[in-house]
């Protein structure tokens, strides 16, 4: 439903990274963590092209592997300290588009289906800014506040809870001229314009910031490779329930 928009993926990547040592080059069931992006936008059909974007040459030879461009982004923005803001507005004014999608590889269970669904919910919405998140349906607090629930009431069951959102940041796009317009009016443009928020699923809510994050992503990458039906098994003790 895209319809004549011209809409690029972006994969971001930098070679350094503060907790986990060059993660997007990881392996996770033998392929670099920064793959399952770039071959999940290209299965989900909805963009004119893929772009790796990164601070290191050693990304081209990653984006020629699964057949995407390349652009290597100017070393004044290539720190850890850069903002995101000044990685998009560089990006968009070297790349002629209606919209860019930061398809982040730091989430690699997420599906080219599931990208499909997300810009086809940003074009049906006329959004300017979308942000996928995903629904926390447990009691929370912030500040020692509650968020969702009410300290004075009983204590509800959490299939009654209002979900509270957090931002997962596994997909994210803008409406070019709606960020230009703002980065260059205020300096910064994450959220400009008709933001939108889009609920991600629970896999795809699994963000890579740790060993353990890789770990528990290359266990589920091995078990959907298998292609195996999983089956929940219960305890021994259940047979007496049948008597």
């Amino acid at each position: 439903m895209k319809g004549n928009l011209n809409i690029i993926a972006m994969i971001p990547a930098r070679i350094g990274s503060t907790r986990l040592k060059m993660k997007n080059l990881a392996l996770i069931n033998g392929k670099p963590l920064i793959s399952y992006a770039i071959e999940a936008a290209k299965i989900s059909g909805v963009f004119s092209k893929v772009v790796v974007n990164a601070d290191n040459k050693i990304f081209a030879d990653i984006a020629r592997r699964y057949g995407v461009d390349f652009y290597l982004r100017p070393s004044e923005i290539g720190s850890s300290a850069t903002k995101t803001d000044n990685v998009v507005y560089d990006f968009i004014l070297k790349h002629s588009s209606d919209v860019v999608a930061w398809v982040n590889p730091i989430s690699p269970l997420q599906t080219g289906h599931e990208i499909n669904e997300i810009i086809n919910y940003f074009v049906r919405n006329e959004l300017d800014t979308l942000i996928t998140v995903k629904n926390e349906q447990v009691h929370c607090i912030y500040d020692r506040k509650p968020l969702n629930f009410r300290m004075e009431e009983p204590f509800a069951q959490t299939q009654d809870l209002k979900p509270v959102q957090s931002f997962v940041y596994s997909l994210m796009m803008w409406r070019n001229k709606t960020f230009i317009h703002t980065f260059e009016k205020q300096g910064h443009a994450i959220l400009c314009g008709k933001v939108g928020y889009y609920p991600v699923s629970k896999e795809s809510s699994i963000i890579i910031k740790t060993k353990e994050d890789i770990m528990l992503s290359d266990q589920v990458m091995r078990m959907k490779e298998s292609k195996e039906e999983f089956e929940v098994k219960y305890d021994s003790i259940v047979e007496r329930l049948k008597d």
